[in-house]
């Protein structure tokens, strides 16, 4: 079978990163004179080979993208098929199902669990599944028939509408691929509900992988004033309500988001203890410092502000200029939660961040806790990339 497969060619030593553990191929690791990438077609199945032709494993290739083929397998008789996809969805499930009481959660991560181009959320017996790469694209229908013999879904969507395919060269959709998908769908975290609009919303739905930073931070809350920045759904605050927080604020500037934060503080009895406001971060603090306001607990989780190298400087000074605008309304004994999912923005670089803008407002900083993306999103140890997300758990004091 793999005897059909053509082959695509390294340049000398260009094999070492694989040898060591990576999956990728860049454009420029190719020797386009024995395998010109032009003569590939997006998503195509390929054999990658060293430069004195030894096969590394099977792949598939992309001439169009900088990230140009991806290893599958380091065995070539193993080649990504409906097979391969159900026993790699399988070994994935077998983890899911030894952490996880419920069936919500990250069922496929990519290239950390072996299936790159590829992410499967759960909600229950619904799936949200997201392909980002032209060698997945091709293997729809056999992701689909791979998904619904490991987990038999009621539902399968694909929500094929992020910016990461136009670097594939692929286009932007929203389908339906099995049964009948919901408008929302109510999943249960950490004992508090929440409704999740899996068409409209948020990429996926909804952000599994805070869910052990908030965990950890309704120890934090009991009794206090907290503010939810960059609320979303109210996956902060509503669970904040929901531990005994006194009162809670939560922050959008999403329509649909404000609404959706209103329904999930009914849905768990805290309306009482839940206010929104429809609002951008940077204006909202501003206002609450000029009025004087102050909180026990803050938490900041904004969407990624560095998306690409071109963007770190801008991007950090954002964190910089938010992290200390939200350190100016804690009190004097205040908590805060601040995240970053920019892989960008490095875990010591937050930190410094954290310490710059409490130096700058005259506060003592205690780093309490440190958070990472919960495991049903884990990290491939050879591809940096897949740890991308940072919690530091802050105590401000007066100098």
């Amino acid at each position: 079978m793999t005897a059909a497969l053509a082959s695509l060619r390294l340049n000398k030593n260009e094999d070492r990163r694989l040898r060591a553990g990576h999956v990728w191929v860049f454009s420029n690791e190719v020797d386009t004179k024995h395998t010109p990438l032009t003569a590939f077609e997006p998503g195509q199945p390929v054999l990658i080979e060293d430069a004195a032709g030894h096969v590394l494993g099977s792949g598939y290739v992309n001439p169009y993208a900088l990230i140009c083929a991806r290893l599958v397998s380091r065995d070539p008789k193993y080649l990504l098929d409906q097979s391969l996809l159900t026993h790699r969805l399988n070994v994935a499930l077998s983890l899911r199902e030894r952490l996880f009481d419920t069936p919500y959660y990250r069922l496929a991560f990519g290239d950390s669990d072996g299936l790159p181009g590829l992410v499967v959320d759960r909600y229950g017996d619904v799936l949200v599944a997201q392909i980002t790469t032209a060698g997945m694209e091709k293997l729809k229908s056999e992701i689909v028939a791979a998904l619904q013999k490991v987990i038999r879904p009621a539902a399968i969507l694909f929500r094929n509408d992020t910016s990461m395919r136009e670097m594939e060269g692929l286009t932007n959709y929203v389908e339906t691929a099995l049964g009948e998908v919901p408008e929302s769908i109510t999943l249960e975290e950490n004992g508090v509900k929440f409704s999740v609009a899996l068409r409209t919303g948020q990429k996926t739905g909804w952000f599994y992988d805070q869910r052990p930073n908030r965990a950890r931070f309704r120890h934090y809350v009991k009794g206090q004033r907290v503010l939810d920045v960059f609320s979303y759904l109210g996956a902060w605050g509503v669970q904040a309500a929901a531990a005994g927080a006194a009162s809670v604020l939560c922050v959008d500037s999403s329509p649909k988001a404000v609404e959706g934060i209103s329904r999930n503080a009914e849905l768990n009895g805290v309306t009482e203890k839940v206010s929104v406001e429809k609002e951008e971060a940077f204006e909202i603090l501003r206002r609450l410092r000029s009025a004087r306001e102050r909180f026990d607990v803050v938490v900041l989780d904004p969407p990624a502000f560095i998306k690409r190298k071109k963007d770190i400087k801008e991007g950090t000074q954002a964190y910089q200029r938010l992290n200390q605008m939200a350190m100016q309304v804690l009190s004097k004994d205040g908590i805060l939660v601040s995240c970053s999912c920019s892989y960008h923005l490095h875990r010591d670089d937050l930190r410094d961040i954290l310490l710059k803008g409490s130096r700058h407002i005259d506060r003592f900083l205690e780093i309490i806790e440190e958070g990472h993306q919960g495991p049903d999103h884990p990290m491939h140890p050879a591809i940096p990339e897949t740890g991308y997300l940072k919690a530091f758990f802050a105590r401000l004091l007066p100098s």
